[in-house]
């Protein structure tokens, strides 16, 4: 939602309050993106102490990511409601509670729903501030904003990891909620102490409520069948077919209505702008596939490999690092050059790193994992900032947080449903190629009867010995399913790399943006 153009903007802020403005608007970012990502190594921990399956665990993500998906449209006609200022501390309050609650959720039922609380208030964090990033920045300096935005989305989901799984290994589950209390207090004060005076005027704008309620109903629909499908044996069970059903029809009469609507709670009229259309398509496959990737890893060095989560978290640390000292550089240089170059190196690396990672083995060392996570640092440091670069050009300012808040609506809805695709194809996977293995691996095969008397030399009973070999047979297994992630989330990045070639070339970040994208 996006009322008329503000001309009289407020000037840029300078100094000190300019610094301590920009870091409390990243840590509400920080936030926001931590929790997306700081329950995936916990997840073992916390299904366990909860009482629940590690499938039932990934709840704990997938519901956090579709209550945002959902609460992220309503940015737009909450700030012209509101006010951006208002409605950003506002939101971060509520995130603090909600995290709160996380933090002391007695059962996986009650998490879940706290969860999807956090989720829906959380939604105006990353378009409000990215909003008011490039507010309180002179438009020369638009690359510096957008450069600190990109920094907290990137170091976010690598810290995420490490610190839940150390907390997860050392503390309590709990924590990784509970450590958003202090930060969420310190960002709504900061921002509102240096803020309210450039809050934006609020306009009594009426609410797409049938619009609302159609994409809860398609996007939930969707989320359901595609969490649920896996153990349901998908389109042979009743419900599936229900849902799929549901998310299809809903989500062709959710089009239309937002087409013909007034006041639409997503303004799709801004895809017809290809930079925006185009650039918010390749922003969500990019990040699917970095997302799918997040969620995979740990997993399987925990589930698999016999990492600890605190090692798994450490496995990404690295690419962090590299990801925080390419990024400022990288928007400095967008300021002088044609973004789709930035972005296909972005896109190049991050295909170097899934297809490094195909080359994994169940005795690779922790160096062996780090290697291509280096790789993908680099494209962590390249490819948000380009993608937001791309699709926010041509924008009117006045637009430019309800393009933001559909950006990271697209996004969070993309990464959600690959993530609940992630482990349903890994399992799919797995169970195929155990069973070739098995026809391979059978009592009459020489190389299975070498094994076995290797073992009982070593003072395995026979029993035992089929014990290791069957555990060494669903190890070998789940690594080739991962193989296969990997290879898939390769090719799918090169797929992306082309599809940047098709966006019209970005003014420089320093340039005045064109009225109106064509």
């Amino acid at each position: 939602m996006s009322g008329p153009p503000n001309n009289a903007q407020p000037k840029p802020l300078a100094g000190s309050q300019l610094a301590i403005t920009s870091i409390a608007l990243a840590l509400g970012t920080f936030m926001q993106v931590l929790d997306s990502t700081i329950a995936n190594v916990s997840l073992p921990t916390i299904a366990g102490n909860l009482g629940a399956s590690t499938d039932q665990g990934t709840w704990v993500i997938t519901s956090f990511a579709v209550s945002n998906g959902v609460g992220v449209p309503l940015s737009g006609w909450l700030m012209g409601r509101f006010g951006i200022v208002r409605t950003f501390v506002i939101s971060v309050l509520l995130f603090t509670a909600a995290s709160l609650l996380c933090g002391i959720a007695w059962s996986l039922p009650s998490l879940i729903l706290f969860r999807v609380f956090q989720g829906a208030v959380s939604g105006p964090m990353i378009p409000g501030s990215q909003a008011l990033l490039i507010s309180i920045f002179p438009p020369q300096r638009r690359g510096t904003a957008l450069g600190i935005w990109s920094i907290t989305t990137l170091v976010a989901p690598i810290l995420g990891p490490i610190l839940g799984g150390y907390i997860s290994d050392n503390i309590h589950w709990g924590w990784i909620f509970l450590i958003n209390v202090p930060i969420g207090l310190l960002a709504a004060f900061l921002c509102w102490t240096n803020l309210a005076s450039r809050e934006t005027p609020a306009r009594k704008l009426p609410i797409d409520t049938i619009g609302l309620g159609l994409l809860v109903v398609w996007v939930g629909a969707l989320q359901l069948m595609l969490d649920l499908g896996k153990d349901a044996d998908w389109f042979e069970s009743t419900h599936i077919v229900i849902l799929a059903i549901t998310a299809v029809v809903g989500g062709i009469a959710w089009v239309i209505w937002e087409l013909t609507e007034e006041y639409p709670i997503v303004d799709i009229s801004l895809f017809r702008g290809r930079n925006f259309a185009l650039g918010t398509l390749t922003l969500c496959l990019g990040y699917a596939v970095f997302f799918a990737n997040v969620l995979l890893l740990p997993l399987w060095l925990q589930t698999n490999i016999g990492y600890t989560a605190t090692w798994a978290g450490l496995v990404a640390a690295p690419s962090g690092l590299v990801a925080v000292f390419i990024t400022p550089p990288t928007a400095r240089f967008l300021a002088r050059t044609d973004a789709r170059y930035v972005a296909t190196v972005a896109f190049a690396a991050f295909a170097a790193s899934y297809f490094l990672r195909a080359n994994f083995t169940n005795d690779a060392s922790f160096w062996d994992f780090v290697m291509p996570l280096l790789v993908q640092g680099i494209a962590m440091g390249t490819f948000f900032v380009t993608m937001v670069t791309i699709s926010l050009d041509g924008i009117p300012p006045h637009k430019i947080p309800s393009a933001s808040g559909i950006s990271n609506f697209s996004r969070i809805v993309a990464g959600s449903f690959a993530a609940s695709l992630t482990t349903t194809i890994w399992d799919r996977r797995e169970a195929l190629h155990q069973s070739r293995l098995a026809e391979t691996s059978t009592a009459y095969s020489p190389v299975f009867q070498q094994a076995m008397e290797r073992l009982q030399h070593l003072g395995f009973s026979d029993l035992q010995a089929v014990g290791a070999m069957t555990r060494s047979l669903l190890l070998q297994a789940y690594l080739l399913a991962s193989v296969d992630l990997f290879w898939i989330s390769g090719w799918a990045s090169l797929v992306a790399m082309v599809l940047v070639w098709f966006t019209r070339r970005p003014k420089p970040q320093g340039g005045a943006p064109s009225a109106a994208a064509d």
